[in-house]
């Protein structure tokens, strides 16, 4: 039974989270390796308070805004292709989780 590992990099920084999806699907390409996507998340917009001082009451700062972009990909089989993937170090800011899946033919227990 093959397993589907999904990938989902997050990041503020559009640039370098394109950068690495495309080293991703590049590097899935040259061997073979059976991938879908990346399939672009529509961009949260974050707001953050900001405190002027711990205690409650307090004057604050305009809230801290940005924005978040993620990516989403799909490995089919190629168990050792996705291990690599995932623990490859990735620059500061890109953020990755990982779900791993065992996919089972239709007819099969």
């Amino acid at each position: 039974m093959p397993f589907v590992t999904t990938l989902m990099l997050q990041s503020g920084d559009r640039d370098v989270l394109e950068r690495i999806v495309g080293d991703i699907k590049h590097r899935a390409e040259r061997k073979g390796v059976e991938l879908r996507g990346p399939h672009a998340e529509s961009p949260a917009d974050i707001s953050v308070p900001q405190s002027k001082r711990l205690d409650a009451g307090g004057r604050s700062f305009r809230h801290w805004a940005y924005t978040v972009y993620e990516r989403r990909m799909e490995i089919v089989g190629h168990d050792e292709f996705a291990r690599d993937v995932a623990g490859q170090a990735f620059p500061e800011g890109i953020h990755l989780d990982v779900d791993v899946e065992r996919v089972s033919a239709p007819g099969s227990r």
